[in-house]
């Protein structure tokens, strides 16, 4: 995720490891394994295949199979989940994971899935209801709170920056007031107001923290990058 955030070239030997290391863990029925003989959660499935789309395999043939995978195994609300219930059960932990949810349409968005398929609208909405909530929701209890508002920078977690970037692909988004408010929200936090404002990180992951494209509480120039296509796709 990090090597395609920053641009380094798909014939650059570290991405082209990267890509291969992660479809060493690629199985048959489609989901991706991250050792060989852990469980494999949907998280991990969809967290490999949004960073292989991102370093140019969204048209390999095993991505086909687990994008098929991946609507093969929808929860009942429109977002995906996993079995693992550490809290006890309820509608709150039986509801989808926001965070896989939106890291599955992240990975969609390279397909020509999306805005095309309505189980695909059906995740849109599940995360639109979730901004006006704000509920733990799932087994691992995504919430939308103050961490959530803190900008983050490279796309790791469910955090407002990301949400707000993955949405704006989908139609089905980007008219709800739901997304709109959420665009304000992040746009509150630009440097200066109007289209010429930067991202400015307020939390980087730690081990990332002195790198500068990331460096808390200055300007990124590939964070704003993303705020741009943004701005492209909501028109």
């Amino acid at each position: 995720m990090i090597l395609a955030e920053l641009g380094v070239p798909r014939s650059h030997a570290a991405v082209k490891g990267a890509a291969e290391v992660l479809l060493a863990g690629w199985c048959e029925d489609g989901r991706i394994r991250p050792t060989p003989k852990g469980s494999v959660y949907p998280c991990h499935t969809a967290n490999a295949a949004r960073a292989l789309c991102r370093l140019g395999k969204a048209r390999d043939r095993r991505l086909k199979r687990t994008f098929e995978h991946l609507l093969e195994t929808q929860h009942d609300d429109g977002g995906w989940r996993c079995n693992t219930v550490k809290l006890g059960r309820g509608p709150v932990t039986d509801a989808s994971n926001p965070g896989v949810t939106l890291a599955v349409l992240d990975a969609f968005r390279f397909t020509d899935r999306a805005n095309a398929d309505a189980r695909l609208d059906a995740a849109v909405r599940t995360l639109l209801a979730h901004w006006k909530t704000r509920k733990p929701l799932g087994p691992c209890a995504f919430g939308i709170g103050t961490l959530f508002g803190k900008l983050e920078y490279p796309f790791l977690r469910y955090n407002l920056f990301a949400y707000v970037y993955v949405l704006s692909f989908y139609e089905a988004a980007r008219e709800s007031p739901a997304f709109r408010q959420a665009l304000r929200a992040l746009e509150d936090k630009l440097d200066a107001p109007g289209p010429k404002g930067r991202i400015v990180v307020e939390s980087p992951n730690r081990r990332l923290a002195g790198f500068a494209f990331c460096k808390k509480g200055e300007p990124s120039r590939a964070a704003t990058k993303r705020y741009r296509e943004i701005l492209k796709n909501v028109g």
